[in-house]
């Protein structure tokens, strides 16, 4: 049998290949909804899941089993019904998913039942990559190098010539929830052969795609992302099969996602070393911190309505979409924290609530880098300025307009600045919350408070 978790595909599926050698080419495919995972996600992340096993269980012949509640019971229940002397899984390396495959394994094993763990989610496998002297890494660019040094295996072939089992005769989509209304959000195509043709158009799409990406990675107005993080969220691919396309493959464009992959492997690896730090902080004085207790700021920053146009084109973005282009992540986080003075935790688990593309490890690490908190050697008087990065990563104001209809009448980049227009407030856009400038010097007070010295400038 083969438990599918974060690894929704058939290609470059190494635990797939081993269930279906253990099994002579005939394999159970199984997901779990383990309302452990299930309730905390937020509807966009349901549907899109939904989206992917539907897409999973039509490459399986109609031959994949969805089960709702406690894996414990739930894996072992359909290993007995298919008759499987082993049950493989690509290898889940958070805190949870840990505790989670030692207690199904132990249950697997009262049947005589061996739970296999081949692969998992990362071209390195967290933990993997260590100092000479035998520890973790704590600061990224040192771990990016040896990343690079300790390499990884080449993709595995596509699993083919399986004969598929539906254990028990249910056909999957019947097990699915109903998928929740998202109302006007639609989400992208998901799955395996989505993810593959979206590579596939990026990594052939020259300037405008891979080979531009180093020079268009930061402009939220253009098309310049990859669009893949959620497709590497849910494993529909891997990220050795775009390690692999990417070897010898020069320039600036290829070597800035080699390093955008090794970010999201650096968080995974820091989690599972600090699994704490899902939840805590990573620098723990930082939890001495003075912050405001939540209430209409927070608000207005989920709504998108600070006053600051780019904070607020993020913040409505993830809204319509699912999806916030990354550097205005950054900003939006920045702001919360050093303009708002309000605890990361709260941003972390309200992206976590409407992410499509919510890793656990690269949301709650991205936050507390922005937040100070985290791996970042020097953080505390790092504070964005929205409107600056506005002008400079949304140079025409187009990113701001497509999200903010009440300040489309300004032209140019006359919309990062609505205050300095005759007509700027005409069409109801709110005012600033707070003042940038001041909130920054209460910031770097409240930093130096806990830190003893720091620059004031």
């Amino acid at each position: 049998m083969h438990w599918f978790r974060r690894d929704l595909r058939l290609t470059d599926n190494p635990a797939l290949l081993a269930a279906a050698d253990d099994g002579d080419g005939r394999v159970a495919p199984l997901f779990v909804l383990d309302p452990a995972l299930w309730e905390p996600a937020g509807d966009v992340r349901r549907a899109y899941l939904n989206a992917s096993l539907r897409a999973l269980d039509a490459d399986l012949d109609g031959a994949l089993q969805v089960r709702r509640g406690d894996p414990v019971q739930q894996v072992a229940a359909v290993a007995r019904a298919a008759g499987a002397r082993s049950v493989h899984v690509s290898a889940d390396t958070g805190a949870y998913g840990r505790r989670r495959d030692g207690a199904v394994e132990q249950a697997l094993a009262e049947e005589g039942i061996a739970l296999v763990r081949t692969g998992c989610a990362y071209a390195v496998p967290p933990g993997g990559v260590r100092t000479k002297q035998g520890g973790p890494y704590s600061v990224f660019t040192p771990f990016s190098r040896a990343w690079r040094e300790y390499g990884w295996p080449a993709p595995a072939p596509a699993a083919s010539g399986i004969t598929w089992i539906a254990a028990g005769g249910e056909r999957g989509p019947e097990r699915l929830p109903a998928d929740p209304d998202l109302g006007t959000l639609s989400l992208p195509p998901a799955g395996e052969r989505a993810a593959q043709q979206r590579w596939a158009a990026f990594r052939d799409a020259g300037a405008q795609g891979l080979d531009g990406y180093a020079a268009r990675r930061d402009r939220p107005d253009l098309a310049g992302t990859s669009a893949l993080s959620h497709h590497l969220k849910w494993g529909e691919i891997h990220p050795r099969t775009l390690l692999a396309d990417l070897a010898g493959r020069s320039g600036a464009g290829p070597d800035t996602l080699r390093t955008e992959l090794a970010w999201r492997e650096f968080y995974a690896d820091v989690l599972w070393h600090h699994p704490r730090t899902a939840r805590e902080y990573y620098r723990p004085e930082y939890a001495a911190m003075a912050y405001e207790e939540p209430g209409e700021a927070l608000e207005a920053w989920a709504q998108g309505r600070t006053g600051f146009p780019f904070v607020d084109a993020g913040m409505r973005q993830l809204l319509a979409e699912g999806w916030m282009h990354n550097r205005v992540r950054m900003v939006v986080a920045s702001f919360l924290v050093k303009d708002l003075h309000l605890e990361w935790r709260h941003g972390a688990r309200h992206f976590m609530r409407l992410l499509r593309d919510g890793d656990l490890a690269s949301n709650q690490h991205g936050w507390q880098w922005a937040a100070g908190s985290g791996t970042d050697a020097a953080p505390y008087f790092r504070v964005f300025n929205p409107v600056s990065q506005g002008l400079r990563f949304d140079p025409d104001g187009d990113y701001v307009r497509r999200y903010v209809p009440q300040l489309r009448h300004l032209s140019g980049a006359s919309v990062h600045q609505p205050w300095d227009a005759v007509d700027g407030y005409d069409h109801g856009y709110p005012q600033r919350i707070v003042d940038h400038a001041e909130e920054r010097e209460e910031a770097l007070r409240r930093y130096r408070a806990i830190r003893g010295t720091g620059p004031s400038r």
